[in-house]
C-alpha cells in the first residue's frame, strides 16, 4: 500500500555519522530466519545481552512477543503473516537508523517477505539462516506446535502444512543441528562485532 500523496517524509536533522559516534558502532538489522524450535530466539536473546554487556546498543525483537501487541490482531493465514513481517521490518528498520542493532527472531518462511525486510533496511539488512533440520526441531520442540500441527490442532504451521523457504543467499548460517548455544552465539558475536564496527562494510 502506497502513502498518501498527502504525506510528506520529514528529515532528521541527526546524521547517521553522529549516530554511529554516540552508540560506538554502527546500526543494522540482524534477521534471524528458520524452522520453529530451530534456537532463533534462544539466539536473539542471548546475543542482545552479550553485546549490552559489551557496550552495545542492542534490542531483540521475537515473533511471540510482538504477536501480543503489535500483531495481536493478525493470524496465521499467508496474507497475515506477510503483513506481520512487513510491520516488524519497518519497526527494525527504525530501530537501526537511530543506531541500533535490531536483532529479530521471526520464522519468516517466504523469501519474498524476507526481500521486502532488506529493501526497508536500506543496505543495514543482515539475513541469518538458523538452520536445524525438521527431524531436528520436531524432536525439540520447545512449544509442543508441532504435535499439535500434527494432530491438526494448528493450521498454516511452517514445514507441516506450510511451506519454509530457505534463504538462498544468506550473510550467514548457523547450524544448531549439533552445535551448541554457546558455540551458535559466539559465531553471531563475531560476525556482529566485525560487519557493524564503524566503517565496516554494512550490507550482509
Amino acid at each position: 500500500m502506497d502513502a498518501s500523496p498527502d504525506i510528506t517524509l520529514v528529515q532528521h536533522r541527526v546524521l547517521t555519522a553522529e549516530r554511529e559516534a554516540a552508540h560506538g558502532h554502527q546500526g543494522g538489522v540482524v534477521w534471524l530466519t528458520g524452522l520453529s524450535g530451530a534456537g532463533k530466539s534462544t539466539l536473539a536473546f542471548a546475543l542482545e545481552e552479550g553485546l549490552f554487556r559489551r557496550g552495545m546498543s542492542a534490542y531483540a525483537l521475537d515473533g511471540d512477543n510482538l504477536r501480543h501487541g503489535l500483531n495481536s490482531d493478525l493470524g496465521f493465514s499467508h496474507a497475515d503473516r506477510s503483513e506481520n513481517i512487513r510491520r516488524v521490518g519497518h519497526v527494525a528498520a527504525l530501530f537501526a537508523d537511530a543506531g541500533l542493532v535490531c536483532i529479530c527472531a521471526f520464522i519468516s518462511p517466504y523469501r519474498a517477505d524476507r526481500a521486502a525486510v532488506g529493501e526497508a533496511a536500506r543496505g543495514r539488512f543482515h539475513e541469518v539462516y538458523v538452520r536445524a533440520d525438521l527431524a531436528t526441531c520436531e524432536r525439540r520442540d520447545p512449544k509442543g506446535l508441532y504435535k499439535k500441527a500434527r494432530a491438526g490442532a494448528v493450521h498454516n504451521f511452517t514445514a507441516i502444512s506450510d511451506v519454509y523457504e530457505p534463504p538462498e543467499h544468506p550473510a550467514l548460517v548457523v547450524d544448531t543441528t549439533a552445535a551448541s548455544v554457546e558455540d551458535s552465539l559466539r559465531v553471531l558475536m563475531d560476525y556482529v562485532e566485525a560487519k557493524f564496527a564503524v566503517g565496516a562494510n554494512q550490507s550482509g
